[in-house]
C-alpha cells in the first residue's frame, strides 16, 4: 500500500500541475533541450557519479568489504538508471545493495554499506542545503513566513524528537530487544564506515561536490529554458527543489520537484510555468545522464548469457556430409 501511495502521490502532483498550468510547460521543457545541453548534463553526471561511487567505496572499505572503484562506478550508474526508470526512485539502490552483498558473500553488510553511503550523502545534502537556503536572501522565505512560524516549528520538532527518544529509550532498556541489537550494529557501522579518520573527509568532500553538481545541472536547465535570472536569485529556488526530491512521493523522481519549483518561481515573482519547464528540463537531463547505466545493464546481461552457455567440444560435434 505504501508503494502505491508513493506512486499515486507523484502522479497526483503532476496531474494538478497539468490542470493548473497546462501541457505547454511540459512540452517546452522537451523543445529547448539540445545536444550541448545534453553533453553538459552528461559531463556533470559523470563527475557526480564517480564521486558518489568513491564515497560508496570508502564506506564499504570501512565495513571490511572490498569494492574496486571501477565496479562501483558501473554499479552506481546502473542504480541511477533504475532509480530514474522505475517508480519509487530507490529500486536501483536496493538492487545495488543486494547484488553487492551477494558478490561479497554477506548480503547484510552489503545492504548496510549502501544504506550508510546514501544516508551520509543525504545528511550532508540536507545540512548544507538548509544552511544555504536560510543564509541566502529569497522572497520564498518571506512567502512561507519562516521567521514568524519558526518558534512553532521548533516546538513541534522538539516534541516529536522527545517522543521518539522516549520510545527508543524504553525499547533499548530491554536486554533482548531487537532494536537494541540493531542500535549497537548501527553505531559500530557508523564509527567504522563514516567517522573513521581516513573516511569522513572524503565522504564530506564528495557529498558537497555532488550537491554542487546537482545545482550546476539545475543551472544548465534554467539557462536552456530561457531564464536569465542571476545565480544568487536562482540558487534558493533550486535548493528547495533539490530538498523536495527527497520526498518519497514521486514517479521515478518526478512529482515534488516539479510542484515545488513551479510554486517557488511563482512566489519569487517569476512565472510558475517557467519553473515547471526548468524542472522538466532537469528531469530529462538527469535521465540522460543516467543512460550509461542502461549500457551497464545490457553488458552485464550479455556476459551472464555467455557465461551460462554450454561449451561444445568440436570433436563431439556431428559430421554432416
Amino acid at each position: 500500500m505504501w508503494a502505491w501511495a508513493k506512486v499515486l502521490g507523484g502522479v497526483g502532483i503532476l496531474a494538478v500541475l497539468l490542470w493548473r498550468l497546462g501541457t505547454g510547460a511540459f512540452l517546452d521543457g522537451l523543445r529547448v533541450i539540445n545536444s550541448g545541453t545534453l553533453l553538459a548534463a552528461c559531463g556533470i553526471g559523470l563527475l557526480t557519479t564517480v564521486l558518489s561511487a568513491w564515497r560508496w567505496c570508502l564506506v564499504a572499505r570501512g565495513l571490511g568489504i572490498r569494492l574496486p572503484l571501477q565496479s562501483a562506478v558501473a554499479d552506481y550508474y546502473r542504480a541511477l538508471f533504475l532509480n530514474a526508470a522505475l517508480p519509487g526512485g530507490v529500486l536501483g539502490d536496493v538492487h545495488r545493495a543486494v547484488r553487492h552483498g551477494h558478490d561479497v558473500g554477506d548480503v547484510g553488510r552489503g545492504v548496510r554499506a549502501v544504506v550508510l553511503e546514501r544516508s551520509a550523502g543525504t545528511v550532508v545534502f540536507v545540512t548544507v542545503g538548509t544552511a544555504a537556503l536560510l543564509a541566502l536572501p529569497s522572497p520564498v522565505l518571506s512567502q512561507v513566513h519562516l521567521v514568524t512560524n519558526g518558534r512553532a516549528v521548533a516546538v513541534a520538532a522538539a516534541c516529536g524528537a522527545l517522543a521518539l527518544g522516549l520510545l527508543a529509550w524504553v525499547r533499548l532498556r530491554r536486554p533482548d530487544s531487537r532494536l537494541r541489537r540493531v542500535w549497537r550494529t548501527t553505531l559500530s557501522d557508523v564509527r567504522r564506515g563514516l567517522l573513521a579518520r581516513t573516511n569522513w573527509p572524503g565522504i564530506l568532500i564528495s557529498s558537497a561536490v555532488v550537491l554542487a553538481g546537482h545545482l550546476a545541472t539545475f543551472l544548465v536547465a534554467a539557462r536552456a529554458a530561457g531564464s536569465s535570472a542571476s545565480i544568487a536569485r536562482l540558487a534558493p529556488l533550486m535548493l528547495l527543489a533539490l530538498l523536495a526530491m527527497l520526498l518519497p512521493l514521486n514517479v521515478g523522481g518526478w512529482g515534488p520537484r516539479e510542484g515545488i519549483l513551479a510554486w517557488a518561481f511563482g512566489a519569487a515573482g517569476m512565472s510558475a510555468a517557467l519553473g515547471l519547464t526548468i524542472a522538466v528540463v532537469y528531469g530529462v537531463l538527469a535521465f540522460a545522464a543516467s543512460l550509461p547505466g542502461a549500457g551497464v545493464l545490457v553488458a552485464r546481461w550479455i556476459m551472464r548469457l555467455r557465461a551460462g552457455r554450454p561449451r561444445v567440444d568440436p570433436e563431439q560435434e556431428p559430421a554432416w556430409g
